[in-house]
């Protein structure tokens, strides 16, 4: 739920055959842009999780339709021969960034609220810790753009479900009954939805600092049960 820089292009998807010349060669799709400098070529050999790090940092600046490898084998410093060292293709990449996306918020998000008993102060906690997180909630947006791609779609299915469950649960243990505490969890997850588009892709003006945090705060108000 917090408020990203809101500049950023919209991407319009390509699909997975656009990553192919008529030759059948990976297409630089950094063609018709300013060229991006190459970094001095790395001597250590980069690991796959290096190559899904990076894919995922160009999604969050330039959405799904820019992961390619030549651009990213220029901004690692690296030739192309190790990205197909550990990688058959551009989509094989995508997925396994998309996974490592996954993986993070899991071990990140939850892995950090899993200790704190009260369900309330968990809900309170989560409410602070995503409000503060911009990097993933960029992606996220960049990721609902782009449902229509097959490697995008699961992961996204995936992550709804598994965070509409979680709040759910937690709504339950803070006392609400199952079918209040479903409609508690889709009115807070349509909420950062609708947040994230009114930032992200309708470049609704930020708010200061101080807005932010009041509107964080009404949400908590709003939303968590009182004890």
């Amino acid at each position: 739920m917090n408020q990203p820089a809101s500049n950023k292009p919209e991407p319009k998807l390509d699909a997975p055959s656009a990553d192919l010349r008529p030759d059948g060669k990976p297409a630089d799709k950094s063609a018709d842009k300013p060229a991006e400098p190459a970094k001095p070529e790395r001597s250590g050999r980069l690991s796959a999780d290096d190559w899904a790090q990076a894919a995922l940092d160009l999604i969050a600046e330039q959405g799904v339709a820019a992961v390619a490898v030549e651009p990213l084998a220029r901004r690692l410093g690296v030739t192309k021969g190790s990205f197909y060292w550990h990688f058959p293709s551009r989509d094989a990449l995508l997925v396994a960034a998309l996974e490592r996306w996954e993986k993070v918020e899991q071990e990140t998000v939850f892995g950090q609220l899993e200790p704190i008993p009260d369900p309330r102060q968990r809900l309170r906690s989560l409410f602070h810790l995503v409000a503060h997180e911009v990097k993933s909630h960029v992606i996220y947006s960049e990721l609902l753009k782009a449902l229509d791609h097959p490697a995008v779609q699961p992961v996204i299915g995936r992550v709804s479900e598994r965070r509409l469950d979680y709040l759910t649960a937690s709504f339950r243990q803070a006392g609400l009954s199952r079918t209040d505490a479903q409609h508690r969890a889709r009115l807070l997850y349509a909420a950062y939805v609708g947040f994230l588009q009114l930032n992200l892709q309708l470049h609704q003006t930020r708010m200061q600092h101080d807005e932010f945090e009041a509107y964080v705060e009404h949400m908590m108000a709003t939303l968590i049960p009182s004890s």
